[in-house]
């Protein structure tokens, strides 16, 4: 039997019960967070007159040192000490001896542990809208390459409308900038610091829990002790953010996928992001794309696990929230390794604009300019409907016969001495009369790309404050 841990060395336990309780083999990567949650503590007890100036040095000095020598990987964590907080601790009363037994004065695991996350999730959040930013970058400067690119767009997977291939480019580019606007909300929620809530009933030493606040870079402190030990909306909030952004990163990799396959031929897969196969000499495969698509529904089981898991909790701390941690750090270990992996495996895409185009002037997609048209020359548009259809149906897919036949129905609506218009259902005549705000037409996604600038300007001013905030951290 060996001592349950240093913490309660009274009640002993055998190794089993360790292991089950210990957090330390998937917490230890909160060390940075901890250290730094600490050193802003101890200004907090010097602020109190808790610690001597002295001891406020020492204290200080010794996380700084134990933090470098994490950094250089000569630091062994202790499993016997449970988490991330008591091995920091313990290696600080080892290092400078009584001063270091004062670091726990006024402060709780539990107020601990928020603040680590917090100040975790808030760092991480900022580096994902670093890469979902890097990733629109990319989307965006395709889009202002292929302002002359028409392609078909497709409802039900079937052919619909002619579009312009900057349209659909942006369109994944708006995605990702409400994914990122749910982040950068997320992340002020996030920036609050719950330090001097205690275990849950706060504590009597009066610290300023804004002065220690402000030393974190953070926006302000939690209104109430118990909500703030035991709230992880915070955690909730980020998975849900994280796997709705996996889930449009999905939807992109999925038409990546269609578009390298031969039926449709839009896109050349990159030789150097590509697999082949084992048995079949000829294959080409899109990897990168697939992999994403299928980590979509890993990021969505971490949500799911989260959520399950603060269901039914009362107040205040309960140890299932030490359960939170592994599907946090999955589902943003995930969201960023995939917006790397898809920025840097679509800025490598070639796309087949003749194909493209090939394939929308198939399919009919101009029949409802045909029946626009018909609805301009009085014909109620649920009327001019059935009569396009009618054309489509005796066509039976056959595009030069159904083009055929709309010139020939064009040519009896024509008002007398009117004029035919040469190509009325050509797909680049159709483009261009959807010359609305947030159309397909040429300039009307000219002026779409302005506002995805603007909106890329925006996002970098609010990241760099974000970043301002983070890199307290490693200054302190």
């Amino acid at each position: 039997m060996k001592a349950r841990s240093k913490r309660n060395p009274v009640q002993p336990a055998n190794d089993a019960f360790l292991n089950f309780t210990a957090s330390i083999h998937f917490d230890a990567r909160l060390w940075k967070y901890d250290i730094a949650g600490s050193i802003a503590h101890v200004h907090g007890l010097a602020a109190a007159g808790v610690v001597t100036a002295n001891e406020q040095k020492l204290m200080i000095g010794g996380l700084k040192a134990i933090a470098e020598e994490i950094k250089e990987g000569k630091v062994a964590f202790d499993p016997k000490l449970e988490d991330i907080h008591m091995n920091i601790e313990s290696l600080l009363r080892s290092k400078i001896g009584g001063a270091g037994a004062k670091l726990h004065t006024g402060r709780s695991r539990n107020d601990q542990v928020a603040l680590d996350m917090r100040l975790y999730v808030r760092e991480a959040l900022s580096d994902v809208v670093t890469d979902a930013v890097g990733l629109q970058e990319v989307l965006l400067k395709k889009a202002k390459g292929s302002t002359t690119v028409i392609l078909p767009g497709l409802t039900h997977m079937q052919h619909a409308q002619p579009i312009i291939l900057s349209h659909h480019l942006l369109a994944h580019f708006w995605r990702l900038q409400r994914d990122i606007a749910r982040i950068v909300d997320c992340y002020h929620r996030t920036n609050i610091s719950p330090l001097g809530s205690g275990a849950l009933a706060g504590t009597s030493f009066k610290i300023d829990r804004n002065l220690v606040a402000d030393r974190l870079g953070m926006d302000g402190i939690t209104e109430n002790s118990m909500d703030a030990v035991s709230d992880r909306d915070f955690v909730a909030e980020a998975a849900f953010t994280l796997a709705l952004l996996q889930i449009h990163l999905s939807s992109l990799s999925e038409e990546l996928v269609l578009w390298s396959s031969k039926e449709f031929g839009y896109i050349e897969l990159p030789k150097q992001l590509a697999s082949g196969s084992s048995m079949m000499p000829q294959k080409l495969n899109p990897d990168i794309p697939e992999l994403v698509r299928g980590k979509s529904g890993r990021a969505v089981g971490d949500l799911v696990a989260i959520l399950t898991l603060l269901k039914s909790l009362p107040l205040a701390y309960n140890r299932d929230l030490q359960e939170d941690k592994e599907s946090l750090f999955d589902v943003i270990d995930t969201a960023g390794a995939s917006l790397h992996a898809l920025k840097t495996f679509l800025a490598e895409v070639e796309f087949d604009e003749v194909r493209m185009r090939k394939s929308a002037e198939a399919g009919l997609t101009t029949a409802t300019d045909l029946a626009d048209l018909l609805t301009t020359r009085g014909v109620p548009f649920r009327d001019a409907h059935a009569i396009v259809k009618g054309l489509a149906i005796e066509a039976d897919g056959d595009d030069q016969r159904f083009l055929a036949l709309a010139n020939d129905l064009i040519s009896k609506k024509l008002k007398r001495g009117e004029s035919p218009e040469t190509d009325y259902l050509s797909i680049d005549k159709a483009v261009e009369r959807r010359n609305i705000d947030g159309g397909t037409s040429r300039s009307a996604v000219m002026k779409q790309i302005g506002q995805a600038e603007s909106a890329l300007q925006a996002t970098k001013e609010s990241l760099f404050e974000m970043e301002k905030d983070v890199s307290v951290i490693d200054a302190l």
